[in-house]
């Protein structure tokens, strides 16, 4: 593997890339895996769903709405403390509950995790389960591919985002990023699952108004802004892919103590490695074939990530790497 020597020199000189770093070979997970399923090939007896996702779920949600309807009288500085040292840890785990379910890790049939999908996201307060998940899939099949993977920034933002202050704001906003960034970029035809998940949530919420009130709502749109802001949780955002020092490596992963509130998304290299294993068997990856995992750079601290993304002068929306749409890319989505 290889970027572009341009990139790699302005890193090394202390100056912020001003293009993307740009790889010139295939993503690295399908044949990494193919090497691990070759040395163990056991690792195929943890693919599947877990069969505790529902539990976990619904316990979120059904916590994260009474906590809702029980702050209805409450003044908003209490909903904002709360919002941000509680409800934003719930609604993070429910949008990375939604993330392991566009991968069918909580039934067989795919039917089912889409209709969980959609009950989890009932307190993140916005219509987004459905979306999401057809735009995450081409993030996994094609990852890092110019004008397919929404999960890199635009040029907009790459150019705007420059300095501390901007790169401040970013992070304080990027879930706003991550969702209108696909509709710009790349929009999709809603089908008639956007509109079930439209339906329903946009009920749930004016439920909440008519019988609660406003706070009541206001508290879950703001455990969903701030838990995807500059907050601990968020930290997996930035870390999963950008690229902090001039190397070669283009995902990284977290093993750190948030992974038991984020369904192990930090075994982020296993999990592109192996989609098919839910997040609570994502750690008997690494433990299985650690060779293929332990010379990797890897972090133990999302909110250091953050600090880091914001002070380093070198880093920024244009720290990520991309490639062109290859032969055997096309292949994956046939």
């Amino acid at each position: 593997m290889g970027y572009a020597g341009k990139e790699r020199a302005e890193q090394e000189e202390g100056v912020m890339a001003t293009e993307f770093f740009w790889s010139y070979t295939d993503e690295p997970h399908a044949s990494r895996r193919r090497q691990i399923l070759s040395k163990y090939p056991q690792i195929k007896q943890l693919f599947g769903p877990d069969p505790f996702a529902f539990l976990k779920i619904a316990a979120a949600v059904s916590l994260q709405l009474w906590t809702g309807t029980f702050l209805h009288d409450a003044g908003w500085l209490m909903i904002l403390v709360l919002a941000y040292f509680f409800g934003s840890f719930l609604n993070h785990n429910l949008f990375l509950a939604i993330h392991e379910l566009s991968h069918n890790l909580a039934f067989s049939t795919p039917v089912y995790n889409r209709w969980l999908g959609i009950f989890a996201n009932l307190p993140i307060g916005v219509p987004m389960s459905v979306t999401f998940q057809k735009y995450h899939l081409e993030h996994h099949r094609f990852q890092g591919v110019d004008g397919i993977d929404m999960d890199i920034p635009s040029l907009t933002e790459a150019n705007l985002v420059t300095d501390v202050v901007s790169k401040s704001i970013w992070v304080v906003l990027q879930l706003f990023f991550y969702a209108l960034r696909p509709l710009f970029l790349k929009p999709k035809p809603p089908g008639i699952w956007e509109f079930i998940n439209f339906i329903i949530q946009l009920s749930l919420d004016a439920g909440f108004v008519y019988f609660w009130g406003w706070k009541s709502l206001g508290y879950l749109i703001l455990s969903t802004f701030v838990g995807g802001g500059m907050h601990p949780m968020a930290g997996h955002f930035i870390s999963e892919h950008y690229i902090f020092k001039p190397t070669d490596q283009e995902t990284y992963s977290y093993y750190g103590p948030l992974n038991l509130m984020t369904w192990s998304v930090g075994y982020h290299n296993e999990h592109h490695d192996f989609p098919r294993i839910p997040g609570s068997k994502l750690h008997k990856v690494k433990e299985i074939a650690p060779e293929f995992y332990e010379n990797l750079e890897s972090y133990k601290s999302w909110s250091q990530i953050i600090a880091m993304y914001i002070m380093d002068r070198t880093v920024g929306p244009f720290s990520r790497m991309k490639r062109k749409l290859s032969t055997s890319s096309m292949k994956k989505s046939e």
